[in-house]
């Protein structure tokens, strides 16, 4: 899984932005693409969802209620 998203990130940024002209273009832009990323890209093994929305409802259906006893 790593590797494909290695690969996307390449494809999508590395080699389609082009001409850096240092590394903190590269390291600028790679923290502007994992943002979008994260949390305006929809993912289609996802029901169309950013990885933030699908992890939020991942939480909410997985939190283990918490009770509170008193004496």
């Amino acid at each position: 899984m790593s590797e494909a998203l290695n690969s996307l990130y390449k494809a999508e940024l590395i080699h389609n932005h082009g001409l850096w002209t240092g590394i903190t273009d590269v390291a600028v832009a790679t923290a502007e693409w994992v943002d979008w990323f994260n949390e305006r890209s929809l993912h289609g093994e996802l029901e169309h969802v950013t990885l933030i929305e699908f992890e939020a409802v991942y939480q909410a259906m997985n939190q283990a209620p918490i009770s509170i006893e008193t004496r």
